[in-house]
Order: C-alpha cells, then sequence, then structure tokens
C-alpha cells in the first residue's frame, strides 16, 4: 500500500483516551503520553477512540447537511447558515466548515486506527484474542472512514500506519487503491469480528458485511469496477438477512422507537448517551426536520414535539409523488408528524385539541375556515411549515437546549434487501430483486380491520419484474430510509445526482454542476502542504 506522509497539524494521539464512550466501557484517563498506548490498557483506549470521528458524521449537523440536503427529496427551510450546500452556489467551496471540521476529525481518527493496528503486535502482555478483535474493529472503522472520503472527495490521501511526527507533504492517492484498501480492511474484519459484540455499538461481523455490500455496490458503479462488484455486493448483503437472524420488525414504525434502537432490524448503530461527561454536542438530528410548530396557536415548545431548528424541508417530489401511495402503504404516516396536538391552551383550543393537521391532499378554502384548528394543505406548505420527519425524536433529553442522547442506527437490514435488489438489478437478475423489494414493501402495508383486508393491502404492495428499474429501486429507498444520511450518496453512487436534483429541487436545480458530484477539499488542508502543486484541488472549485 502507498503510505504518502500527510501533513496533520493536530495532537496525533491524546483525543484517543479522553472521547471514548461510556458505553463501551472505557475509563476516562485524563493524563497520558505516547507509550500508554504500548499497554493493553492504552490499546483497549485507543480501540475505543477508533470510533470517534463517526460522531462527527452520524446525526450531527455536518454530517446530514453533506448526505440529505441538495438531493431530490430534502431542500433547505428557513434556518440554518449552510443553505448553500442545498442549493449548490460559489459558497460551497474549500472554506466551507463542515468539510473542514469533518476532514480533519476523520484523518485523526484514522491515525487512532493505524496506531492500533501498527502497535498491537509490538504490546506486551496483550492477549491475543483481544488484539484480533481490537484490531478488526480499528480495521473496519478505517475502512469506513475512507469510504466516507472516497465517495465525497474522490482521490484523497492513503494513510496505512501511524503518523508519530508532523509531515509537511502530501499527495492524493487514487480512488482505486483507496477502494483496495477499504475492502482489504472490511474482509479482514468480517474474518475477525465476533457475530454479536460483546458491547452494543462495536463493530461485528455483519456490520462488517452490510459495510461490505454498500463498498461492493458503490465501486461496481465507478471507473475502478471490478467484474464481480454486483455478485459480491449482492451476497454480502444477503448474508446479513440469511445468517445472523436479524428481521425485519412487522411494524416499520417502530424501527426508529426512541429506546428501542437495539432492535431485531438494526445491524450497527452510532452510539450516544444520556451521561453529559461522554456524549456529544453535536447529536443533533432530532431538531433539524422539523417545522416551527411553536409558534402557532395552541403550541408552545416543549421536549415531545422538539426543538425546531427548520434546517431541512422535504421537497415536494417526496412528498407527493414518492409517498403519493398512502392508501396501502403507511411509511408516510409513519416517519412523518402531520398533526400537532395542542400543549399550550387558548380561548379556543383545549390541551389536547388538535392545533395543526396537514392532510397532506388539496383541501378548498371553505374548509380550511371551518376548522377550529389550523389546517393546511401542501399548497400552504412554506420555509417554516410542513410535514416533519420524526425517525429522530429525542423526548429523553434533559431539557430542550440538550442536544439528542438516542443511538442513530446507521446500518439497518432494510438496507440489505435495498442493496442486494440493487445489485441483482445491475446484473441483470430482476426476477431475484423482486422478492427481495416485496418483502421490504410488504412490510409497510396497511393492517386490515380482518385478515382479509390486510392481505389485500399486502398485495397491493406488491411489483412485478417489469416494475424494477434503477429509478425505482432510487424511489423505494428513499420511501423506506427517507433521512438516514444515505440520499447524497445513493444519488452520486447511481449518476442520477444531477438529473434528479435539476428534475426535483427547485431551490437546486440551477446551480448544480458536474463538479459537484465532488466535495471541494477543504482549503486549509491545501494549504497546509509545502507542495500543493501535488495537491490539487477538485475539478471546478
Amino acid at each position: 500500500m502507498n503510505t504518502r506522509k500527510i501533513c496533520w497539524l493536530i495532537a496525533l494521539l491524546g483525543f484517543a483516551a479522553v472521547s471514548c464512550n461510556k458505553m463501551l466501557e472505557e475509563k476516562l484517563v485524563s493524563t497520558v503520553n505516547d507509550d500508554f498506548y504500548n499497554t493493553p490498557s492504552g490499546f483497549t483506549s485507543a480501540v475505543n477512540g477508533s470510533y470517534v470521528a463517526m460522531r462527527s458524521f452520524y446525526s450531527t449537523e455536518r454530517g446530514m447537511t453533506l448526505s440529505v440536503f441538495g438531493t431530490d427529496t430534502y431542500t433547505n427551510g428557513s434556518d440554518g447558515d449552510f443553505k448553500f450546500a442545498n442549493q449548490y452556489t460559489s459558497q460551497l467551496d474549500g472554506r466551507y466548515a463542515h468539510l473542514r471540521e469533518l476532514w480533519n476529525t476523520i484523518y485523526q481518527t484514522i491515525n487512532t486506527c493505524n496506531v492500533v493496528i501498527d502497535r498491537a503486535d509490538k504490546i506486551p502482555n496483550l492477549d491475543s484474542a483481544v488484539k484480533k478483535n481490537g484490531v478488526a474493529q480499528a480495521r473496519f472503522c478505517r475502512a469506513h472512514y475512507y469510504f466516507i472520503l472516497a465517495q465525497m472527495f474522490g482521490a484523497v490521501p492513503l494513510n496505512l500506519h501511524e503518523n508519530t511526527e508532523i509531515k509537511t507533504e502530501a499527495h492524493r492517492d487514487s480512488v482505486g487503491s483507496i477502494y483496495n484498501a477499504i475492502i482489504d480492511d472490511l474482509l479482514y474484519a468480517e474474518q475477525n469480528l465476533p457475530d454479536a459484540p460483546s458491547e452494543w455499538g462495536r463493530a461485528s461481523k455483519p456490520a462488517a458485511e452490510h459495510l461490505l455490500g454498500r463498498v461492493y455496490l458503490t465501486r461496481g458503479y465507478t471507473a475502478y469496477k471490478q467484474a464481480t462488484d454486483f455478485d459480491n455486493a449482492a451476497k454480502y448483503a444477503q448474508m446479513v438477512i440469511n445468517n445472523y437472524g436479524f428481521a425485519l420488525l412487522p411494524d416499520v414504525g417502530q424501527v426508529w422507537a426512541q429506546g428501542k434502537e437495539n432492535n431485531a432490524e438494526t445491524v450497527w448503530a452510532v452510539q450516544y448517551t444520556t451521561d453529559a461527561l461522554y456524549n456529544s454536542s453535536d447529536n443533533n438530528a432530532c431538531r433539524f426536520f422539523l417545522m416551527q410548530y411553536d409558534i402557532l396557536a395552541g403550541m408552545k415548545r416543549d421536549l415531545a414535539n422538539g426543538t425546531p431548528w427548520k434546517r431541512f424541508k422535504p421537497t415536494k417530489f417526496l412528498l407527493d409523488t414518492l409517498y403519493q401511495e398512502r392508501v396501502h402503504d403507511t411509511r408516510y404516516e409513519k416517519f412523518f408528524t402531520s398533526v400537532w396536538r395542542a400543549n399550550n391552551a387558548t380561548a379556543t383550543l383545549k390541551v389536547g385539541d388538535t392545533s395543526v393537521w396537514m392532510p397532506g391532499y388539496d383541501v378548498t378554502d371553505a374548509m380550511i375556515k371551518s376548522k377550529p384548528y389550523l389546517l393546511v394543505p401542501p399548497r400552504n406548505y412554506t420555509l417554516v411549515l410542513y410535514p416533519s420527519l420524526n425517525k429522530f425524536a429525542d423526548a429523553m433529553r434533559p431539557d430542550n437546549q440538550a442536544s439528542g442522547v438516542r443511538p442513530f442506527i446507521a446500518f439497518r437490514l432494510a438496507e440489505d434487501y435495498l442493496n442486494a435488489a440493487e445489485a441483482l438489478t445491475m446484473k441483470g437478475e430482476k426476477g431475484a430483486a423482486v422478492p427481495l423489494v416485496n418483502t421490504l414493501r410488504m412490510r409497510a402495508a396497511r393492517v386490515g380491520a380482518t385478515p382479509e383486508e390486510t392481505t389485500a393491502h399486502k398485495d397491493a404492495m406488491k411489483v412485478t419484474e417489469a416494475q424494477i428499474t434503477l429509478d425505482f429501486l432510487l424511489d423505494e429507498r428513499d420511501r423506506e430510509m427517507v433521512g438516514e444520511q444515505t440520499r447524497w450518496f445513493d444519488l452520486k453512487r447511481t449518476g442520477k445526482l444531477l438529473e434528479r436534483v435539476k428534475l426535483h429541487n427547485p431551490d437546486a436545480a440551477k446551480n448544480i454542476l458536474p463538479k459537484h458530484l465532488l466535495r471541494p477539499i477543504p482549503q486549509d488542508q491545501i494549504d497546509r502542504v509545502s507542495n500543493p502543486g501535488d495537491f490539487p484541488q477538485n475539478d471546478g472549485y
């Protein structure tokens, strides 16, 4: 592997011990030196530190802005400083703070992963099973980080060994070599991780296989594809489906139920906690998708309804096209809040009365005027008034100023069904994709008053081989996984980002260009290197 020199003007090791999540059973260490990482305790601390950057990406404003925004299904609401990331204006350049923060945190944490991997064999009295498992966890994390970087930035520095000093040269390694390193790491992790981790939130064999399926699926669309990529994508996704006892929950609305994240459908989740000492202030997914309910009659801000930051607004395409079918398909009503109950009595509303109703279809002006509550049809949606995605609701926060405390489900079984179906479709085996898609769709079917009605709803949800196209699968992905930090990557992977944004996101359509298939390299990274001519910015930025 190419081990190019990389310039990170940071403390390379110290954070690993102090950033560990309490859920991973690591004691806080306030003062350490480099020798600490040559001990069994230091090794364990560094393994735990390998997960740190997950909490810079998942459930954070930077991660969600880079993966949910600027797509066919989400545009900007009224609030926030980063609307340009959705609108693809000239402000989306190398000075963009979210990119700088993510880049730096990921590379810092990659170095921690490298500490684990490089030092494991040199640590005296380190139990062999602990060593093997710890290295496998670190390689899972390193692969995950490089996969995020490769998808966002293309060619990036590939550093597979520990940095022990400040260096001033950097080079961008080829995307092909990065994918090879990712797959090598994941194959090692898949062979050496347990089927079920000792603590929830750690990497496992099925988590590695889930990510392998996603990586092979993505590489299969690139110039670096291998003939077996789609075969492997289908194989690993189906291994997760078939081999570990995971199961789709009967009620799709319970997948994201707070306090029940560790359910039969969750393959792997990023850990947060109610302990303020160990939690992250960036865990704010619970805020981003909410409309401004607290300025409306009968409503005041509370924990149950959340803190409405008004960042992400669903597009008309998402609500009116992808979720158009609501007779048989329950996912819109399960995933979105469209009724708000009064929590602040007025002269006309008692606590518990309907305060706001968004029926999702048009109604007459006369009907709107006839109601004692605010009735909002789609034509009256605004930048502050729209149906709110409720998957990430977090009523366990200590107060409305506090960040979220719940884990974020990063990998779930539904995606394995979708990944396998897409890979099989790309192989020309649409017939094999049909039962995978139908299993997922029938799970979301409405439960009728009688068994016969339930069967009728399930039958109505079934699709045929003729309906299986890449566009249909992309539609189905967001009906199922809306908001789950995969959409920008899905559209980029399949070559549909520009087409679909231009068709369905009016705020972005006039500005998005081919250059936006990659994000700009953070300018401060380019400025740090002594050889900037060998470290070019991505084209067009």
